[in-house]
């Protein structure tokens, strides 16, 4: 029993010793490097993940797949959730690979990783909305063929619809403290702005409510008139109809 034991803790070290000097010997080349790297985020150790492929990019400058580890990088901040660093990342990769044969997803991630930022509710701060649209309008003009480019509109438009309805929930709090101009400015903003995204009919019924309590008869006529001819089977056109402008 006791030499079984002692057998079975050579073998325990043995390999344990092999199996260090593999992993060691295995670093010294960028491949290997890169491999170890893979692994360790394949197993969900983000942190030393993103070590190792800095490990990789320091070490082995001159290589390709330094410039995959710095894309890996990226990837592996963009898993995490952490969009801050992850589009920071993918800029800077940008920046210095513009013509990288995966520039087109690199650029779809820039405005992912702004989008990521973005809060649950449209009373905050929606400006990032703005860089994510750039980023998305980027891929799907300057590289219509990519396979990013569905994803890329889809996201798009769903910045555009919050930057929408952040500006008409602006223009209601106005009207509803009664300050009419402003909410007449607004209401024109999200129509003229954002129209095609869903809310032009509720934008021209607020425009024309908001120039009728500010007697400004003309932009009255010109938005109930613009309601009523374009979206004449909208709730707001219906509305306009049974209550008129109150």
């Amino acid at each position: 029993m006791t030499k079984m034991l002692k057998l079975l803790f050579i073998f325990i070290m043995t390999s344990t010793f092999f199996g260090c000097s593999s992993d060691t010997k295995t670093a010294d080349t960028a491949e290997g490097a890169f491999k170890i790297a893979q692994d360790y985020e394949k197993s969900e150790r983000y942190q030393i993940a993103i070590q190792r492929y800095t490990d990789v990019k320091n070490k082995f400058p001159y290589s390709a797949l330094a410039t995959e580890s710095e894309l890996a990088i990226a990837d592996v901040y963009f898993k995490t959730e952490d969009y801050v660093e992850s589009q920071v990342t993918y800029q800077n990769f940008r920046e210095f690979h513009p013509k990288h044969p995966k520039i087109d997803y690199v650029i779809f991630r820039v405005g992912m990783s702004y989008y990521q930022q973005l809060p649950d509710t449209i009373d905050r701060d929606l400006s990032l909305a703005n860089d994510a649209i750039y980023a998305f309008t980027e891929v799907t003009k300057k590289y219509p063929k990519s396979e990013y480019g569905a994803q890329a509109e889809e996201y798009k438009q769903k910045a555009y619809v919050m930057l929408t309805q952040k500006e008409l929930y602006i223009a209601d709090f106005y009207y509803q403290q009664e300050i009419y101009n402003s909410a007449l400015l607004r209401y024109e903003s999200a129509y003229r702005k954002f129209s095609g995204f869903g809310y032009d009919a509720k934008s021209l019924l607020g425009a024309a409510k908001s120039a009728h309590k500010a007697n400004d008869t003309d932009k009255e006529k010109k938005y109930a008139d613009l309601l009523t001819s374009k979206f004449s089977d909208s709730p707001e056109a219906k509305e306009l109809e049974r209550k008129g402008l109150e």
